[in-house]
C-alpha cells in the first residue's frame, strides 16, 4: 500500500513483562485481520525460534504489516525479560504507539515499569491493557488502579481484555487507530531509513526490517548506509504479512523489510540509517545508543576444527542481535575462542544454545565474570572482564566492582524472603514503596557479580514466581576482592580463575576442588588439586593415584624381595610425577564451568 496516506498508518509495539501474554494477544490480533488462514494458524505465531517456544518467551522482536478497516497496522511483538531490553528500544524507536500489557492477575511488574518510562522519554503514546480478565482470580478494578498510580494512565481509560479468548481486542484495535498518532514524515523529502533489526538468511543473505521515516524506498534504487559508509542496491522490498510480500516501494511511515546484497556483515547494523546515493538526505536519524555489556564469558569450541565456523556464526548472530560482543582470546587450556559480552545471564545462555542448535557447534562455556576496574600502585587504571588477565597482587592498589541499581517487585508476604536474599548478595536497601494493599516495590545498590551468579533463580524460588526484577547500571565501588586460582599439579589453569568477594572465597575454593576431584580421572601418581589466593593455599583436594600390586607374582622367600619392589615403585612413581603432565578432559570443563548452574 505504497499509496497509503500517513494518516490510515498506525505503528505500534506490545510491551509487558514475560508471560503476561505478548504473544497470545498478537495471534488474537492476527486472527482479527485475517493475516494467517486458520488451518495454518498456531500459538506464537510470531514467535519462529524453537528455543522461544520451548520456554514460552520471547527472545527476537517480530515486524508484521496488518490491515484493518481500512488503515494500515504495523505490529511489532517485542520480548519481555530485562536482559533483551535492548530489543525492546529499538522496537519503540520505530513506533509511535505502545500496548502497555499488564496481567490482571498479577499486576504490573518491574520490567513493564522501566520499558513504559523508556517510552515516555521517547513520546511514544501508551495505551494500558490489562490482560487474563477471564481467569477466576483476575482483580481487574484493583490492577487497572495500580496502573493509574504507577503509570499515571486514568484506571477509567484502561481497557480489559483476554487475549486467549479474543474478548475486548476488537476494542483495543478501535483504541489504537483513534489514540496512537500516524507518523510523521515526508514523502517528498531524501530517503530516510531506519533499520531497526537484521537477520541472516542462508538463501537470501542480510534480511533487514526497516522502518522508512522520510521519502521512498523503491526497489533496484542505489542505496547508502550512512553510518557504514557503504553503498548496495535494494534488490528486494516488501513486507511482512506475515509472510514476505514483495512491493515495488515502501513510502514515509512504511514498516517493511530490504534485502540489498549486503557482503560484509558489519555494513548493516542495527541503527543504521539508509539513503539514497543520488540525493542523500544531509543528516542520519538519531540511532539508539549501543548498549554495554554486563556479563562476559569465554566461549570455546569442543574441537579446534570449528574455530573458524564459530568466528562466522558469531558474525551471524550479533547481525541479529547486536547487543553482545567478541573479542578473540587464547587460553592455554581451552585453546583459541571468543571473549563474549551479554546484557545478562539469560541472554548469555539463550546465545550459547542459538550457537549449537542453529549453527551446530557445540562449545565450552566459561563461568561468567563481571568487568572490574583495576587500580595498579603506579596510577593506572585498567578494565578487566577476563579473571586470567588479572595484574598481580602485589601490582594492585584496588579493584573496583560494578554496581547495580536494582527494582524488586513482590508481594507484601515475600517481603522478608526479598530483603534477605538482597542482604546476602551484599545489597543496600535504598527505597521501599508500597503499590497497593498488597504489593511492594524494593530498590536496592547491590554489585552485578553476586546477581550474576543465581540471583534471579533464588528471587523466583523464594517468592513462588511471584516477584519481578528489573535493574540499571549505576556505576563502580571499591569492594574488598581477591582473585582465586585454581592450581592443578600446582600450575594454574586459567579457565577455572575467578575473581571474587574475600569473605566468599573459601567457600568457591573449596566447592571447585571438590568438584574437581569427582571429574578428573586418576593418573598413575596422586594429583594435587588447590585452590589459592596468591601464594596463600586456601583449599585442597587431591586425585589418589591408581594402586598396583606389584609383589601379587611374589610367593615365599624374604619379605626384603617385597620391600624392594615397593621402593622401585615408589622411586617410579616420584619420577613420574615430577615429569608427568595433567590431562583434564573437555568434559571435565563442561561439568565444572556449570557448578553454580
Amino acid at each position: 500500500m505504497t499509496d497509503a496516506k500517513l494518516s490510515n498508518i498506525r505503528n505500534f509495539a506490545i510491551v509487558a513483562h514475560i508471560d503476561h501474554g505478548k504473544s497470545t494477544l498478537a495471534d488474537r490480533i492476527l486472527e482479527i485481520c485475517g493475516a494467517v488462514e486458520p488451518r495454518k494458524m498456531r500459538k506464537q505465531y510470531l514467535d519462529t525460534m524453537d528455543l522461544e517456544r520451548e520456554r514460552g518467551i520471547t527472545i527476537k522482536l517480530q515486524s508484521v504489516s496488518l490491515s484493518y478497516k481500512d488503515f494500515n497496522l504495523n505490529l511489532i511483538d517485542t520480548p519481555g525479560h530485562v536482559d533483551f531490553g535492548h530489543e525492546v528500544a529499538r522496537s519503540l524507536a520505530a513506533c509511535e504507539g505502545a500496548v502497555v500489557l499488564v496481567d490482571a492477575v498479577q499486576g504490573i511488574q518491574a520490567q513493564t515499569l522501566a520499558v513504559c518510562y523508556h517510552a515516555i522519554e521517547n513520546d511514544v503514546e501508551l495505551i494500558g491493557v490489562l490482560n487474563k480478565i477471564d481467569l477466576p482470580v483476575a482483580e481487574p478494578d484493583k490492577r487497572a488502579n495500580e496502573v493509574e498510580k504507577t503509570l499515571g494512565i486514568p484506571a477509567k481509560e484502561v481497557l480489559q481484555i483476554s487475549a486467549l479468548t479474543g474478548e475486548g481486542v476488537i476494542e483495543l484495535l478501535d483504541a489504537l487507530i483513534e489514540k496512537v498518532p500516524p507518523p510523521s514524515g515526508d514523502k517528498n523529502a531524501p530517503l530516510r531509513a531506519l533499520a531497526f533489526d537484521s537477520h541472516y538468511d542462508r538463501y537470501r543473505g542480510v534480511v533487514s526490517s526497516v522502518r522508512v521515516v522520510d521519502g521512498e524506498l523503491k526497489q533496484g534504487q542505489q542505496l547508502k548506509f550512512m553510518q557504514s559508509d557503504s553503498r548496495y542496491e535494494a534488490l528486494e522490498i516488501g513486507v511482512r504479512t506475515p509472510t514476505d510480500e514483495k512491493r515495488n516501494e515502501l513510502s514515509a511511515g512504511e514498516v517493511g523489510y530490504l534485502i540489498a546484497g549486503v557482503k560484509d556483515l558489519g555494513d548493516i547494523g542495527s541503527g543504521e540509517t539508509i539513503t539514497d546515493v543520488l540525493e542523500p538526505a544531509t543528516e542520519p536519524l538519531d540511532a539508539y545508543s549501543q548498549p554495554k555489556p554486563m556479563v562476559f564469558c569465554g566461549l570455546y569450541p569442543l574441537s579446534s576444527d570449528d574455530i573458524e565456523p564459530l568466528a562466522d556464526a558469531l558474525k551471524k548472530l550479533q547481525l541479529n542481535d547486536s547487543s553482545f560482543s567478541a573479542v578473540p582470546e587464547s587460553s592455554p587450556a581451552l585453546g583459541f575462542g571468543y571473549r563474549c559480552g551479554f546484557l545478562g545471564p539469560l541472554h548469555m545462555e539463550v546465545v550459547q544454545q542459538r550457537l549449537e542448535r542453529e549453527f551446530d557447534i557445540p562449545i565450552v562455556v566459561t563461568a561468567p565474570s563481571v568487568e572490574f576496574a583495576v587500580v595498579k600502585k603506579s596510577g593506572e587504571e585498567v578494565n578487566i572482564s577476563n579473571p586470567g588477565f588479572m595484574p598481580d597482587a602485589s601490582e594492585i592498589d584496588l579493584i573496583k566492582e560494578p554496581m547495580l541499581k536494582i527494582s524488586i517487585l513482590g508481594l507484601k508476604q515475600n517481603l522478608g524472603a526479598l530483603m534477605e536474599i538482597s542482604q546476602e548478595r551484599r545489597g543496600e536497601l535504598l527505597n521501599m514503596e508500597y503499590i497497593s494493599a498488597d504489593r511492594v516495590e524494593l530498590e536496592y545498590r547491590m554489585p552485578l557479580a553476586e546477581v550474576v551468579r543465581d540471583f534471579f533463580e533464588q528471587v523466583k524460588s523464594r517468592t513462588s514466581g511471584y516477584a519481578s526484577i528489573d535493574y540499571q547500571p549505576d556505576g563502580y565501588e571499591d569492594a574488598n576482592l581477591v582473585k582465586v586460582d585454581i592450581l592443578l599439579q600446582h600450575e594454574p589453569i586459567d579457565a577455572f580463575s575467578t575473581v571474587i568477594h574475600k569473605d566468599l572465597a573459601y567457600h568457591w575454593g573449596k566447592k571447585m576442588t571438590e568438584k574437581l576431584k569427582e571429574t578428573i580421572p586418576r593418573q598413575q601418581f596422586d594429583v594435587p588439586i588447590q585452590a589459592a589466593i596468591g601464594s596463600k593455599i586456601i583449599a585442597r583436594e587431591t586425585v589418589k593415584a591408581f594402586r598396583k600390586d606389584v609383589t601379587q607374582k611374589l610367593y615365599g622367600g624374604d619379605v626384603t624381595r617385597k620391600k624392594k619392589l615397593l621402593e622401585k615403585q615408589k622411586a617410579g612413581k616420584k619420577k613420574m610425577k615430577s615429569i608427568g603432565s595433567v590431562e583434564v578432559p573437555q568434559d571435565v570443563f563442561v561439568s565444572v564451568l556449570r557448578l553454580d548452574k
